[in-house]
């Protein structure tokens, strides 16, 4: 079968907005939003490289301090000597180091949190834009998981490396540096060697131990998810008395999480008393040859002071910077999963250069439309029929006969194999999908509300409506006196799903917010099929009012309830076997009769056991 395969910008498969084929891949794919940030980001660097110049200074400055300071007993200078000018200095440039400081972070922090909104803005526009085919086979808790963690990783990442890792890469130039030039070269490479030690088995340890974090974020998210399904699923859950079977699977995960949680801070206190030992053999040693100089009359004891200034400067970050490199890494891998999301093709796609759709009355048809939801299992099989502006088309048949697959091709949540879908002569694949659902309301068997009011979920039809229009809705779909009678009106809210209210309330709802939305199109899925005699008779009046001089096309199982259309296609095994009026079906004898005569005898039986009741 032909599928679309295009990235979350539109771009083939090959293209850079491809997930990333590893840690790295994730840095790579933020640098695109720095760009645009380049300024801002440029003088907060600038404010960095100020900061880790005033920092240095300031141990030179203390080393003079020191130098003038370090006179015999009895010199009449002693008196004398308060270098004024030098402690003014010290106290500049150490409020100097904080200012600079702060003022990179006044600059960058915006960037960053900036930076982290329009990524999980993106992710969250693309999984909305992902294929129907795709959400039914995610799970929504892991999903909304990984949104949540890649997010808060982007801007740790950007944090860290403008606040740690940079500072402390110009702060160890900077330090190597000065001790090269002033002081002979066994400082600069005890300094080298032990920076390159440390970093050495910081990668590598943490390289090693970055399996037991993709281990956690495997369980956490599978947690997440199995208590966000078994919450959303509360009822079923009570109904079938499975609340120790839930805990049993919940306590699983958890208890897988929690042993990759040990490894990895067993792992981790390795890794630090391994950076410990490093530091502090390479202090003890330079402590040691700036002693040794000291003694022997080549170093003042203002140099000692000042290596030992440098060393603290530079190993206190360093040793900070251990833990930064694991966070990041960690970051990175937190990432992953979410730009995995965002390198997700899009089945469905607007074609290069889509215009809105026109709607000139309605007209819908289909055109020997092949389809299957894999390559081995076709469901439609030359399915042809036509819709005329303003009349009502109704679909039966057994179930899978292939009668809810219409409607979701007609939606474009998946693209037909072969033939085309038509609205008003335009083909739905060459129009943009937001204009083709704009053109189409739908009821359907199972109306899913968002947990928030009444007139929340109505005017969801068409955001942005008004009190009067939302009340005008409701008014039409015979649902606003049970709305006025409750306590708090049309800010009543529903529940998780909806579930605070009837079958029947749930589906006035769905037809109120299809009669706010007003489309040419509409589209019935068995939308009684769940309701009671009582209510399926009510709301099958509402159902034919809402579909008055609009194009219809109701899929129904109860017969009854479609007999006034202007046309009934019966479907069996994904093809049209009749079509014709209620009447002209009848007539005929055929497939449609039989399930005619069937249905109207289960009827009468169930009125029966009514009355004996």
């Amino acid at each position: 079968m032909r599928r679309h395969s295009l990235s979350a910008a539109g771009l083939p498969a090959s293209s850079p907005a491809s997930a990333p084929k590893s840690e790295w891949g994730a840095l790579r794919r933020l640098a695109p939003y720095l760009w645009q940030w380049r300024w801002r980001v440029g003088v907060a660097l600038a404010c960095l490289v100020a900061a880790k110049l005033a920092n240095i200074g300031v141990p030179l400055v203390l080393k003079q301090i020191v130098d003038a300071l370090d006179l015999k007993p009895g010199d009449p200078r002693a008196a004398l000597v308060v270098p004024v000018a030098l402690l003014l200095a010290y106290g500049a440039l150490r409020l100097s180091v904080t200012l600079f400081t702060e003022l990179r972070e006044f600059l960058f922090y915006p960037v960053a949190a900036r930076i982290a909104r329009r990524v999980a803005l993106e992710a969250f526009e693309h999984l909305l834009s992902l294929s129907l085919r795709f959400h039914l086979e995610r799970q929504t808790g892991g999903v909304s998981r990984d949104i949540e963690r890649g997010s808060k990783a982007i801007h740790s990442l950007l944090n860290y490396t403008i606040y740690n890792i940079l500072p402390t890469l110009v702060e160890m130039t900077l330090v190597i540096a000065l001790l090269a030039t002033k002081f002979d070269g066994w400082f600069a490479a005890i300094t080298l060697a032990a920076l390159a030690l440390y970093i050495g088995f910081t990668v590598s340890v943490t390289e090693w131990r970055t399996h037991f974090r993709r281990a956690m974020n495997e369980q956490d998210s599978q947690a997440n998810t199995r208590a966000v399904d078994a919450l959303l699923n509360y009822e079923t859950v009570k109904v079938f008395g499975n609340e120790g079977f839930e805990q049993a699977r919940y306590d699983d995960n958890l208890r897988r999480l929690e042993r990759a949680s040990v490894k990895s801070q067993s792992s981790l206190s390795l890794l630090n008393l391994g950076q410990s030992a490093i530091i502090s053999v390479a202090v003890v040693l330079l402590v040691w040859r700036a002693t040794v100089g000291v003694v022997d009359g080549t170093l003042t004891l203002g140099d000692l002071v000042l290596i030992n200034a440098l060393m603290i400067q530079l190993y206190v970050p360093l040793n900070f910077l251990g833990v930064i490199y694991r966070e990041i890494k960690q970051s990175t891998i937190d990432m992953e999963k979410m730009f995995a999301l965002l390198g997700q093709h899009r089945e469905v796609a607007d074609a290069p250069g889509a215009l809105p759709l026109e709607p000139r009355g309605g007209t819908l048809r289909f055109e020997n439309v092949h389809f299957g939801y894999d390559a081995s299992r076709e469901i439609l099989h030359g399915v042809s029929f036509e819709v005329p502006a303003g009349h009502t088309v109704a679909v039966v048949g057994p179930s899978g006969a292939g009668k809810s697959t219409l409607a979701r091709l007609l939606f474009r949540f998946y693209d037909v194999d072969q033939g085309r879908i038509t609205i008003d002569g335009q083909d739905i694949r060459a129009v943009t999908q937001k204009s083709l659902r704009r053109a189409i309301g739908i009821v359907p068997q199972d109306t899913v509300l968002f947990n928030d009011t009444v007139e929340y979920n109505i005017a969801y039809g068409r955001p942005g409506a008004s009190r009067a229009e939302v009340e005008a809705a409701a008014k039409a779909a015979h649902i606003h006196a049970f709305i006025a009678s409750t306590p708090k009106g049309y800010d009543t809210m529903v529940g998780e799903r909806g579930l605070k209210l009837s079958g029947g309330e749930k589906q006035r709802v769905a037809i109120a917010r299809t009669l706010l939305k007003n489309p040419p199109l509409l589209v019935f899925d068995e939308a009684t099929s769940a309701l009671d005699s009582a209510n399926e008779r009510a709301i099958q009046e509402e159902l034919r009012s809402a579909a008055r001089g609009k194009t219809a096309l109701v899929i129904a199982h109860r017969l009854s309830t479609i007999a006034d259309a202007d046309q009934i296609l019966v479907m069996e095994h994904g093809r049209i076997v009749e079509r014709g009026t209620h009447a002209e079906l009848l007539a005929l004898d055929g497939r449609y009769a039989q399930m005619w005569r069937l249905q109207r005898s289960s009827e009468g039986d169930a009125r029966e056991r009514e009355i004996v009741a």
